[in-house]
């Protein structure tokens, strides 16, 4: 039951990006649309949960005193791979998320959990801890995303849902947009954490 929770954690009670408010340069800079939110979400739970599982497989390898060099070279390899896959297969939208893909080396995110929850534990918990921390950052910017593109595109996915005749709200596909979505969508999470007391 407790390896379950693990996986859960990172979806609602420990979220990333609304509770532990985690990795917000990806989350406000690449979100003007929900392709963007799920492409980054994929590419960084690949490299987290990558990185937690090797990490926690060489925490009795890795000398205390050159951990966080160790744990930033782990990251960077599998940054790295992503990188150049996507780079191959998915140029598109390599091209929108540009810098922010490489940046994934120091997102909070990643090296929190590996000194935070995978030098500490064995491999399955540091598997299910990543995998569940991904998929709670990937939900975030991907409903971030779809929010700001609705109303500042009138589509989502680029199905539109709005007429194009009809007036959208520029400002949530612009810069502001990110900080009043993500300040929102904070307060709804609080609030939705409180009400249930999760």
């Amino acid at each position: 039951m407790s390896v379950l929770k693990n996986f859960t954690n990172g979806l609602i009670k420990e979220n990333p990006t609304f509770v532990l408010v985690l990795g917000t340069c990806p989350t406000l800079a690449v979100t003007t649309a929900a392709m963007n939110g799920i492409g980054m979400g994929a590419a960084t739970t690949f490299v987290l949960v990558c990185s937690n599982v090797m990490i926690a497989a060489l925490k009795n390898v890795i000398p205390d005193k050159v951990r966080i060099a160790a744990f930033i070279v782990i990251i960077a390899t599998f940054v790295t791979i992503v990188d150049l896959v996507m780079k191959a297969y998915t140029p598109d939208l390599y091209k929108t998320l540009g810098i922010f893909i490489p940046l994934i080396v120091v997102n909070c995110i990643i090296l929190g959990r590996a000194e935070a929850f995978a030098q500490k534990n064995n491999v399955i918990p540091a598997l299910l801890d990543g995998l569940g921390m991904g998929l709670g950052f990937t939900l975030a910017i991907t409903l971030m995303g779809s929010i700001r593109e609705i109303l500042g595109n009138g589509s989502v996915f680029d199905i539109r849902l709005i007429s194009q005749e009809a007036k959208t709200i520029l400002i949530f596909i612009l810069p502001p947009g990110a900080f009043i979505t993500y300040g929102y969508l904070i307060a709804i999470m609080n609030n939705i954490k409180r009400k249930y007391s999760i």
